[in-house]
């Protein structure tokens, strides 16, 4: 399959072009500055377009009808003239709707589209977005979550004339899954695409997340990033950090026995942490009333002692590196770990709470 996509330096573009790259799919791209012959010249071998060329913010007004409208026109001709019939993918905007020369544009060139498929039986997809965010957006242009995203990690001021104003956002991941899907079928006349996955927010409240990302490196708690909005947006977010600050240093907490260091803290699963240990030492000694701890010995060799606090019965557990073994405290049993081996020892950590200096829930207790 060989497809067309108009606009190819655009955000939108640049992500289903490595989508479609990933997919073996061959690619002419149009871009501005390219000539008309050129995109006729290449449309006999085109199987389908994706027609992501536009004008949102030009510099002048009469561009609208030009880069929406009549670029659509020349499209339209083009392929007619080939008698081909060929799939075309639209995407136009939630402002087709609206009376205003970006929206009168868009909606003009849906009727284009929609005339030409009348007349030639080429299968039409239109798709009225609301703001698209991701990755390779373009920040200070057209996308509030770009320019938010671009300020916040640069630590440049947020400008928000209504706070409480609520925006409509569609990720980019999501809009081009769906692109691909229609390379699939065999579609008839036209079909108006609704996209499934749109999420609302206001403006302060979108402010506000993206600097609780930011934050993260402060006080180490990450965002619940795993699913829908946040974990897009958070993507979003990471994709403007300079590979400068692709790294942020933790904090060593070190003594005679070796280092502690917390790694990440969660806001409902608890936290993350590792330990060293020079050969022979000791560390632990104490006990839980609720909270579970998880341990895994990343390099070295180690032997847990556990008491039980009621019963007065023991029990010993030796593992190191070359096995990979979870070992788990349990409430009520006192427990310490010790590097028996030659080397240091290096142990992750998982606790299921976020240690608390006010309420520790670890009290001193010598096996």
């Amino acid at each position: 399959m060989r497809v067309l996509v108009t606009g190819a330096n655009g955000f939108i573009a640049k992500n289903l072009l490595v989508h479609l790259s990933e997919k073996g799919i061959e690619v002419f791209r149009f871009t501005r500055g390219m000539s008309i012959d050129e995109l006729a010249f290449s449309i006999a071998e085109i199987d389908f377009i994706f027609h992501l060329a536009g004008s949102n913010r030009p510099t002048n007004v009469c561009d609208f009808v030009e880069d929406n409208i009549s670029f659509t026109e020349k499209l339209c001709s083009i392929i007619k003239k080939s008698g081909l019939v060929i799939p075309i993918l639209y995407s136009s905007s939630i402002q087709a709707c609206l009376d205003n020369p970006y929206g009168s544009s868009k909606r003009g060139a849906e009727k284009v589209l929609v005339d030409f498929s009348s007349d030639t039986g080429c299968p039409v997809y239109i798709y009225r977005l609301p703001n698209v965010f991701g990755k390779w957006s373009r920040p200070n242009y057209n996308s509030v979550v770009a320019t938010f995203c671009h300020n916040i990690a640069n630590d440049l001021p947020v400008h928000i004339n209504d706070p409480k104003a609520v925006i409509s956002l569609v990720y980019v991941d999501d809009l081009v899954d769906n692109f691909m899907t229609q390379l699939e079928k065999s579609p008839i006349g036209v079909q108006h695409i609704n996209i499934e996955k749109i999420y609302s927010i206001s403006l302060l409240d979108l402010a506000n997340q993206i600097l609780a990302f930011k934050n993260v490196r402060i006080n180490l708690t990450v965002e619940e990033v795993g699913t829908g909005f946040a974990r897009a947006l958070y993507s979003t977010y990471l994709s403007f950090l300079k590979p400068v600050n692709f790294s942020y240093p933790l904090s060593i907490h070190e003594d005679f026995r070796g280092r502690f260091v917390e790694v990440l803290k969660t806001k409902n699963s608890g936290q993350f942490s590792y330990f060293t240990a020079h050969p022979g030492v000791t560390r632990g000694g104490h006990y839980h009333h609720s909270k579970n701890e998880k341990f895994f010995v990343l390099q070295g060799r180690a032997r847990f002692r556990f008491f039980n606090l009621i019963t007065g019965e023991k029990f010993e557990k030796i593992t190191d590196s070359s096995h990979p073994e979870a070992v788990e405290t349990v409430p009520g049993w006192s427990h310490d770990i010790t590097n028996i081996g030659e080397v240091e020892m290096i142990v992750m950590l998982w606790a299921n709470e976020i240690f608390d200096p006010n309420a520790p829930d670890t009290i001193s207790h010598k096996i």
